[in-house]
């Protein structure tokens, strides 16, 4: 017979699993952050990167990063002007969890 399993704990606002689906969420977060794993990116470069992402939702995106610490934006005072993003030292701290769902997603190939 086996043993009844424990039931999952509730998720409310402070469950760390539930901070991180938030922060995660959407079609593109991810490759976002992905995509800034190796190091500073121009908006123009990410663009490039991610066909089908519209500059609107790319620009959301990074500002929503932005906003929640994963990401920093640099603009530079030339012309014309030169913004680069790069994860923070919070944002490099989702490297495993990007490169388990690469894992992940290889398997279902």
């Amino acid at each position: 017979m086996n043993k009844p399993q424990k039931p999952m704990p509730s998720c409310d606002v402070d469950c760390p699993v539930q901070k991180t689906a938030q922060i995660l969420d959407g079609k593109w977060t991810t490759l976002i952050i992905r995509d800034l794993l190796p190091g500073k990116r121009r908006y123009s470069e990410l663009l490039k990167s991610l066909p089908g992402i519209s500059p609107r939702v790319l620009a959301a995106r990074l500002r929503f990063l932005e906003e929640n610490r994963i990401i920093t934006k640099t603009i530079y005072p030339v012309i014309p002007p030169k913004t680069e993003y790069q994860l923070t030292a919070l944002g490099k701290g989702l490297t495993n969890v990007i490169t388990a769902m690469g894992k992940f997603g290889g398997k279902l190939a």
